[in-house]
């Protein structure tokens, strides 16, 4: 993984997920902005799975379990597409609600994939 990749990564889940979760709490109910925002997110996910696939190629080996990153990186890539999903189902504040926690539980996932791909297994 790139460090500043995920660092910028980590920086755009948690101000979107703290925008969706603003715009729920003030009651709007999911719109382009929220689930743009969560689009961005799920775009960044892409470039960092290309990313995985692609920097143990290129010099930048993996040190910590991959099984375990992997499952991380799949995990992430579901969620704001179940979220965005529940979105479109349930049209009231609460999705929106739901969008950012997703958001906010994609940093968290990033920041640990990140963590689990410099550390060695010990």
């Amino acid at each position: 993984m790139i460090v500043w990749f995920t660092t910028a990564q980590v920086a755009v889940a948690v101000l979107a997920g703290l925008l969706c979760l603003a715009l729920g709490f003030a009651g709007r109910k999911p719109s382009d902005l929220s689930l743009g925002a969560l689009a961005v997110v799920e775009l960044l996910l892409i470039a960092q799975l290309i990313a995985a696939i692609v920097a143990p190629a290129v010099g930048n080996e993996p040190v910590g379990n991959m099984l375990e990153f992997y499952t991380y990186l799949v995990s992430a890539l579901i969620l704001p597409l179940a979220a965005a999903f529940w979105a479109l189902i349930d049209r009231t504040r609460w999705s929106t609600v739901i969008l950012g926690t997703a958001a906010l539980a994609i940093a968290v996932m990033v920041y640990r994939m990140q963590e689990i791909w410099v550390t060695p297994l010990g």
